[in-house]
């Protein structure tokens, strides 16, 4: 792995696990300072312990980023890039599902976004430059079936950065997204269960055969480092494409997706 000369201080949220979590152990790795926030208590620990073991510069502390105390520390620290990556997922279809669990969706992957977004914008704006990393998925730019609350979030995410980019970049701020494609951390599994705390094929409409087709759609899952080898090679860099999606075949997946929308018919 390359390592940087130009060293920065990073803030990513959402590093307790997964892509998050090997990302901001990636970027330690290669010479930056990381500040790596998770949403339990009970992760900080034994990252603290790991980063220590392998003599990484990493400041781990619990921050839920749907708590305001929260995610008032961030005033505290001074960072160079911003990485809000903390998300959660739920799935079902839209005609049936608990509206209470896609608000939750919401308040984690788009309001708790804007809010922190907002306190590492003003830092940014005062120094007159910083970046703001939204790693937002390829279900920000397609959607499949039952799978609509969580590209609902992501979407509304890709318009916030679409016009954080435009709004901020005169104050010689950057934003970008990075989409990633369906990666084996167990995230997408998760959201699939969560379904099962409210549906019920005796009481819904929807047939259970039609929820595992969906979820069959993401039955092909890539190898989560190849994801994070990308996320360490883009974030600490000056200059790149605002959007990066991968890997490279998602990319054409959600290119075909966009084109087949204009001919469409109902």
């Amino acid at each position: 792995m390359a390592i940087f000369s130009n060293k920065k201080t990073i803030l990513i949220t959402g590093a307790g696990s997964g892509l998050g979590k090997g990302t901001a152990i990636g970027l330690a790795r290669a010479g930056h300072r990381v500040i790596a926030t998770v949403e339990t208590i009970s992760q900080v620990p034994e990252f603290r312990e790991y980063a220590k073991s392998e003599g990484l510069d990493i400041e781990v502390f619990k921050l839920d980023v749907n708590n305001p105390l929260d995610r008032a520390q961030i005033e505290e620290h001074d960072f160079d890039i911003f990485v809000n990556n903390a998300a959660i997922g739920h799935t079902g279809p839209f005609a049936e599902i608990p509206v209470d669990n896609v608000r939750q969706v919401f308040e984690t992957n788009f309001f708790s976004s804007i809010e922190l977004a907002q306190i590492a914008a003003r830092k940014f704006v005062a120094k007159k430059k910083g970046k703001i990393v939204f790693t937002s998925s390829i279900a920000g730019l397609s959607v499949n079936p039952f799978l609509g609350p969580y590209c609902a979030s992501k979407h509304a995410l890709e318009a916030l950065a679409q016009a954080l980019q435009q709004e901020l970049e005169p104050y010689g701020v950057q934003v970008a997204t990075i989409n990633p494609g369906p990666f084996k951390t167990g995230f997408n599994d998760m959201m699939f269960e969560e379904k099962e705390k409210w549906y019920d094929e005796k009481t819904n409409f929807t047939k259970r055969s039609d929820l595992l087709k969906g979820e069959q759609m993401l039955a092909q899952q890539f190898d989560p480092q190849d994801m994070i080898d990308k996320m360490v090679e883009i974030i600490p860099q000056d200059k790149h494409h605002f959007r990066t999606v991968w890997p490279e075949a998602s990319e054409q997946q959600v290119k075909e997706y966009q084109a087949k929308l204009w001919e469409q018919e109902i």
